[in-house]
């Protein structure tokens, strides 16, 4: 059986060949972007993340963040941890701690143990996709598929995206739960991380 580190970065590395295509919005079209395509977070916390610096990579950065904490044990323990810093560009998004607070303790210890490993890898890489996604790159894409986006992310499963009232970026799991961006555009030297107020989860079982 090959290990879990040679299984990842098959994973990162087949879908980084296939990395959506992202569009290019020029100079002139940010300079005169009417209102209804500014993403709003005023009303949404801004701090997680702050620790992180553009030069360093996706699995130094969220290391270096205590409120990260939860999601740097999972990427640990799934053995990511080599594979977010050289691989890219990825595009991650993170959930803070409070986001895995609101799992309950049951789904979360069992995700955590050894039996679990592999439905662990399936979690963390369903918050990855490939390439650099910018939050503009998202909203566009929502705006040209009729309010709802979709992308593909490194567990081979589907992610959609929508905007708020409020013109926050809500993405939606496969269970249809939903998870608001709370930051978005923190760069990476090897990609961007956005925070997320919600654990996104896969469809797959015992959990």
């Amino acid at each position: 059986m090959k290990s879990p580190i040679l299984f990842i970065c098959l994973i990162l590395n087949t879908c980084l060949l296939f990395a959506q295509a992202q569009p290019v919005v020029s100079k002139k079209t940010d300079s005169t972007a009417s209102k209804s395509n500014k993403l709003n977070s005023s009303n949404l916390k801004l701090t997680d993340g702050s620790n992180m610096l553009p030069t360093n990579d996706v699995a130094t950065n969220i290391a270096r963040c205590k409120e990260l904490s939860t999601f740097n044990k999972t990427i640990n323990i799934t053995g990511f941890t080599e594979s977010f810093k050289c691989i890219g560009p990825i595009t991650v998004f993170v959930p803070n701690n409070q986001a895995f607070s609101n799992l309950s303790p049951d789904k979360l210890d069992s995700l955590l143990t050894p039996e679990r490993k592999y439905d662990l890898i399936a979690l963390v890489s369903y918050h990855v996709i490939a390439g650099k996604v910018t939050g503009r790159n998202i909203t566009h894409k929502i705006s040209s598929h009729k309010g709802l986006a979709t992308f593909i992310t490194l567990a081979g499963s589907k992610l959609m995206a929508k905007l708020d009232e409020n013109r926050n970026i809500i993405l939606i799991d496969e269970n249809g739960d939903k998870s608001t961006i709370s930051r978005f555009n923190i760069k990476q030297s090897n990609g961007l991380v956005h925070i997320t107020n919600s654990v996104l989860i896969p469809k797959f079982k015992n959990i």
